[in-house]
C-alpha cells in the first residue's frame, strides 16, 4: 500500500505544479481572465461564485465568468474543463475623443478620455448652474473621481422630492451605459423648459446620475482610452459582489469593502433614494430582485410591471431581436443565476430603495458607432423608469401637535416582507411607497406615537395617491427612555441581518427578549456601522442594547 500512497502524492504534486505553471502563463500579462465552461444541474454554482465572478449563465448551462489570479487558481482545482476567451475590453480599439466643450457634441458616437469625462461633467454644471450640481463622492485607489451630477429645478435645496439615482459601469468593461448616461444628463438639461415631460421630471424629482462607477476598471489601460478596460477595480475585486448581503452577511465575497464600495455606501447613507438602476452590459435584460435568494420580493408584481414597461418600450423603438431573450426582456435575478453581494439587493434590503440591474448590450464594449443606436433604443425607457418614482402612495408625516416633520415607518399590512417597507425622511417628513395597482391597508407608526392605519387606500397605474398623516404623540413618563441615538435598518426585521447606524462609535451589541433573556451578543469593533446576525431570533419583540462611546443605550427590535 505504501507505493500507492507515494504514487498518489506524486500525482498530486505534479497536478499542483501543472496548475501553478498554467496560472503563471495565463496571468503573465493580465490581471483578470475571461473564460467559459459548461455545467450540469448538479454543479454548485453558488460555491464556485465564491472564487470566480460569474457573468452569465445561458439556458444551455454555459457559464461565462471572470477571475483574478487567486480565484482562477481555486477554480482550476475543481478540475472543470474551461476555455479562455479574448477579454471583452480588448475586442477592438474604440473611438476616443478628448472633447472640448459639451455644447460641441452632436453625434455622441465616441468614448471620452478620462480627462474629457471629468471636463464634460463639470461643463454641465457650468452651463446649467441653476439646474446641475456636479460633485465627487470620493477618490478611487488610483486617484480617479467618482463623479455625480445632481439635477433639480432647485438644485441647492432639499424639497422633499423623491430622490432617484442612475449609475453605470461598476464593471469597468461594460461601457455602453457610461456614454448613454452622459448623454442622458445632456438631454435632461437641454430639454428643460422646452420639453414638457423633461421639465416635469426635473421639477418633481431630485435626480442623481453617476455615469462611471468604476473608473479604474474602465481606464485600466490608461486615461487616454478604454481599450483594455477590465471588469474588476484596481485591486482585482468585482464591485458588484462586494456589498453587504441580506442572506450572506457583510462580506459575502471574502474581501474587505473596497474604496469604491465604501464611498457608495456612504453616499447611499446620506440620501433617501426611492428608486435607482445600475447599468451593465454583456446581455440585454431587466434583472429585478432578488439575486441572493429564491423568495420573490413583496412587490414582485410591481417589479414585473415596471420591467415589462421598460422592455416593451424598448421593443417599440429597437429592431427585432433587441432585448427579447429570457422572458422577452425581463428576468428575476435568482431565477437567472444567484449572486451574493450585489448592489441591487444591498439597496433594496438595507436602504428600502427600489433598484434593478439593467443589462443594456450583448457586447460589453460596443463600437462607438453603435452608441447612438443604443440611445434610440433606450432613452424613452429611461424616462419611463424614472417617472415611476412619482407614483404610488406619497405624502408627509408630521407631529399632530407641532406640525414638525418626523421619521416614521410606512407599512403595508399583509404585504411587506424582507425590508420592503419604507420610512419618511427629514427635513420634510416626505415618504414614497411605490405599489402595484390595487387597494391597500397602510399603517403609519413611530416609537412614542400612536399608530394610524388607513384602509382601502387605492393605487392607480402611473398615478400618485397623496396621503398626508399626522401622528399623535404618546404623553407619559418612563424610567428608562428608549434611545434615538442610533438607527436599525430594517426595523421591523424579516431577514437574516440588520444594520445598525450611529453618529458615534458602536461597541458591544446585545439583544434581549422582553423577559430579560440574553439572545445575542457581538462586538462591532468601534465602527459607526455594524451588521448583526438575527437569523436565530424567533418572531417577536426584543430590546437591542449597544454601547456608544462607552454609554449604554437601547431600542426596541421587532422581528416578523
Amino acid at each position: 500500500m505504501l507505493w500507492k500512497t507515494i504514487l498518489i502524492s506524486i500525482l498530486l504534486s505534479f497536478t499542483a505544479f501543472a496548475i501553478a505553471q498554467d496560472i503563471e502563463n495565463i496571468f503573465k500579462d493580465r490581471s483578470e481572465v475571461y473564460f467559459t465552461f459548461d455545467v450540469n444541474t448538479d454543479t454548485d454554482l453558488q460555491s464556485l461564485s465564491r472564487a470566480i465572478s460569474i457573468d452569465n449563465v445561458t439556458p444551455e448551462m454555459q457559464v461565462f465568468a471572470y477571475a483574478n489570479r487567486k480565484g482562477f487558481s481555486e477554480f482550476m482545482n475543481q478540475g472543470i474543463t474551461y476555455t479562455i476567451l479574448q477579454h471583452p475590453g480588448t475586442l477592438h480599439h474604440p473611438r476616443m475623443l478628448d472633447v472640448e466643450g459639451v455644447k460641441n457634441i452632436d453625434s455622441w458616437d465616441f468614448y471620452p478620455t478620462y480627462d474629457a469625462y471629468v471636463d464634460m461633467m463639470y461643463q454641465f454644471e457650468a452651463d446649467f448652474p441653476e439646474l446641475c450640481d456636479v460633485f465627487s463622492i470620493g477618490t478611487t485607489n488610483e486617484g480617479r473621481e467618482l463623479l455625480v451630477a445632481r439635477i433639480s429645478d432647485n438644485v441647492s435645496q432639499s424639497e422633499g422630492e423623491p430622490e432617484f439615482l442612475y449609475t453605470s459601469t461598476m464593471h469597468g468593461d461594460e461601457t455602453t451605459g457610461y456614454v448613454l448616461m452622459l448623454r442622458y444628463i445632456d438631454y435632461l438639461l437641454n430639454g428643460y423648459g422646452t420639453n414638457a415631460r423633461l421639465t416635469n421630471l426635473v421639477n418633481e424629482t431630485d435626480i442623481y446620475i453617476n455615469p462611471l462607477a468604476n473608473p479604474d476598471g474602465a481606464y485600466h489601460g490608461g486615461n487616454s482610452s478604454i481599450y483594455g478596460a477590465q471588469r474588476f477595480n484596481a485591486m482585482g475585486v468585482d464591485l458588484n459582489r462586494n456589498y453587504p448581503d441580506p442572506e450572506d452577511g457583510p462580506h459575502p465575497d471574502g474581501n474587505a469593502w473596497q474604496t469604491e464600495t465604501v464611498h457608495f455606501m456612504n453616499f447611499a447613507e446620506e440620501h433617501n433614494f426611492v428608486m435607482s438602476a445600475n447599468l451593465h452590459g454583456g446581455t440585454e435584460v431587466c434583472n429585478y430582485p432578488w439575486d441572493t435568494w429564491s423568495t420573490l420580493a413583496a412587490d414582485n408584481n410591481w417589479w414585473v410591471y415596471v420591467c415589462r414597461e421598460y422592455a416593451d418600450t424598448v421593443h417599440a423603438n429597437a429592431p427585432g431581436g433587441y432585448m427579447t431573450g429570457y422572458n422577452n426582456g425581463i428576468t428575476n435575478g435568482y431565477q437567472w443565476y444567484s449572486i451574493a453581494g450585489g448592489r441591487q439587493d444591498y439597496m433594496n434590503y438595507f436602504h428600502q430603495c427600489r433598484e434593478f440591474t439593467l443589462e443594456i448590450s450583448d457586447v460589453k464594449l460596443i463600437p462607438a458607432s453603435q452608441l447612438p443606436a443604443h440611445w434610440d433604443y433606450n432613452y424613452k425607457s429611461f424616462l419611463n423608469y424614472m417617472e415611476q418614482c412619482l407614483f404610488g402612495v406619497r405624502g408627509k408625516i408630521t407631529d399632530s401637535a407641532t406640525g414638525d416633520a418626523i421619521v416614521a415607518e410606512v407599512f403595508v399590512l399583509n404585504h411587506e416582507s424582507d425590508s420592503s417597507w419604507v420610512y419618511s425622511s427629514l427635513p420634510g417628513g416626505n415618504y414614497h411607497r411605490l405599489l402595484f395597482e390595487s387597494f391597500y391597508s397602510i399603517r403609519y407608526s413611530k416609537e412614542g406615537y400612536y399608530s394610524q392605519t388607513f384602509d382601502n387606500v387605492i393605487v392607480h397605474e402611473r398615478e400618485a395617491t397623496v396621503q398626508d398623516v399626522e401622528l399623535v404623540k404618546i404623553m407619559f413618563n418612563i424610567d428608562e427612555p428608549l434611545a434615538e441615538t442610533f438607527s436599525i435598518y430594517p426595523n421591523p426585521v424579516s431577514g437574516n441581518y440588520i444594520k445598525l447606524k450611529a453618529n458615534q462609535s458602536i461597541e458591544d451589541i446585545t439583544v434581549y427578549s422582553m423577559n430579560g433573556e440574553l439572545c445575542h451578543k457581538s462586538n462591532a469593533g468601534g465602527t459607526n456601522t455594524a451588521f448583526v446576525d438575527v437569523s436565530k431570533l424567533n418572531a417577536g419583540t426584543y430590546i437591542i442594547k449597544i454601547v456608544l462611546d462607552g454609554k449604554l443605550v437601547q431600542q426596541k427590535l421587532i422581528k416578523h
